[in-house]
């Protein structure tokens, strides 16, 4: 739980950055996966869900839904639910509140959600394409989690590194999330000076040259 607290502690844009320093220059999320709440922030590891496209109800009940409550009911402390690209409704009210007292702190997901105010009203942080009243029953199903999915133009590794806020979401692989959470960490430090100084009157060309940061 530590590297989700020194993550939550940058946001977006510096993370954006830094992954950007280091070479990985497609971590960040297209831009149509918006918060709900513009205050929003959700930062931790990533729980991927993975959806298709189907047309039609299981004609047995008992496969309603199926492998999504499992993998609500897999999820730990400190994941954040990433669900993959696709058209509909794959989020709502009821699974959020399940997912919270499993410890998960929010969700990503490349496709619609509902039951909006009441998300916003229990400020549960969610980021989504859009809207939509639809239910999924029988428009998508849940064909695996825990699995490497596409969400936003990014891939996204179970155990991957989320952090999300107004400018957007960005993700950070699990395997160089030490040294782009240290990069970003300096850059902060950075922008705090610079912006003091900026605030006294250097010109932003000194301040670019002598710091190196703007």
């Amino acid at each position: 739980m530590q590297m989700i607290e020194r993550l939550e502690r940058l946001y977006s844009a510096v993370v954006a950055d830094c992954l950007d320093r280091v070479g990985l220059r497609t971590q960040v999320l297209d831009a149509r996966i918006r918060p709900l709440d513009p205050g929003s922030r959700i930062a931790g590891y990533a729980a991927t869900v993975h959806f298709v496209e189907v047309d039609g109800v299981p004609e047995s009940s008992d496969d309603w839904y199926r492998n999504l409550l499992a993998a609500i009911d897999a999820l730990r402390p400190g994941d954040v639910v990433v669900a993959s690209t696709c058209r509909g409704s794959t989020w709502g009210e009821l699974l959020a509140t399940a997912s919270r007292y499993r410890g998960a702190r929010g969700i990503v997901a490349d496709s619609y959600v509902r039951d909006t105010l009441a998300l916003i009203a229990m400020a549960f942080p969610t980021f989504a394409a859009g809207i939509h009243c639809a239910d999924s029953l029988g428009r998508l199903e849940v064909d695996a989690f825990g699995v490497p999915v596409e969400c936003g133009g990014v891939e996204v590794a179970p155990g991957d590194l989320v952090l999300g806020d107004h400018d957007g979401v960005v993700v950070v692989p699990s395997a160089r999330a030490e040294e782009v959470i240290r990069l970003a960490e300096e850059k902060v430090a950075g922008e705090n000076l610079v912006r003091e100084k900026l605030a006294e009157g250097m010109p932003v060309s000194e301040a670019f040259r002598t710091y190196g940061v703007i």
